[in-house]
């Protein structure tokens, strides 16, 4: 499949630093990327990756440095950048003791989405839950979790999704249909995902990112990377064996 993206900036990072105490999760990230791209960040644990996530999802203030998605500022603009983000984390952010139905109209009224029943059960049905719309949440399993946490993440039709790892977990038949669901919304939206599998991640991504120790050590375009060169480079710089 071909990547298509425009030249227009998604997401610009300056001199981005996040201190907890004397760790610098984050030390001076820069980087660009253009709107409809989608970046694959690797890197150890304890790399920084996830607090970058929540930089820039206005989880976490950065100690220096700036950053603006979608042309905003994630500290001055954050209420308004809430509005234009998707997040599919580790937690699912969904509550339990609702049915599948119920946790997405919730989140769908929060966000204002107009259309809510028909939004709701379009959704429902691209993740392959409607059968189960009327069923508890903690009675599903951790790929129907990650399913409904995308419809969630989807409901008011942001501009930015961002991935924390979203294959974790996942039985294959459950991978195939997040490949499906992505591939469904790949040109609407601009990623960034967090990913341990680098060949996954490279698969999807026009823009390849490594961070160690809080540092960017790698940011391309996937059309300048050869994947033995970048896999080569993971394992010098972060001493970790690739199969």
């Amino acid at each position: 499949m071909t990547d298509v993206y425009t030249t227009d900036i998604a997401l610009e990072v300056r001199e981005l630093s996040r201190t907890f105490g004397v760790r610098k999760a984050l030390n001076k990230v820069s980087f660009d990327l253009p709107d409809g791209a989608f970046l694959s960040v690797f890197g150890p644990n304890g790399a920084g990756k996830t607090t970058l996530i929540k930089v820039l999802t206005t989880v976490t203030v950065p100690s220096k440095g700036t950053a603006r998605v979608c042309g905003l500022d994630v500290v001055e603009d954050a209420v308004e950048l809430r509005e234009k983000i998707g997040l599919i984390s580790h937690n699912p952010l969904l509550y339990p003791d609702l049915s599948a139905e119920e946790n997405l109209q919730f989140f769908a009224e929060m966000y204002g989405v107009s259309d809510v029943s028909d939004r709701v059960r379009e959704l429902l049905v691209s993740v392959e839950l409607d059968h189960r719309r009327m069923d508890l949440v903690r009675t599903f399993s951790r790929g129907m979790l990650q399913r409904l946490s995308i419809a969630r993440a989807l409901l008011h039709r942001p501009d930015m999704l961002f991935l924390d790892e979203p294959y974790s977990g996942l039985d294959p038949h459950a991978m195939d249909i997040l490949d499906g669901l992505i591939a469904q919304v790949r040109h609407d939206h601009t990623f960034v995902m967090i990913s341990h599998d680098l060949d996954k991640g490279l698969e999807l991504c026009s823009h390849a990112l490594i961070l160690a120790k809080g540092k960017v050590v790698l940011f391309d375009s996937k059309e300048n990377i050869d994947p033995d060169e970048f896999k080569a480079t993971y394992r010098s710089t972060v001493g970790m064996g690739v199969a």
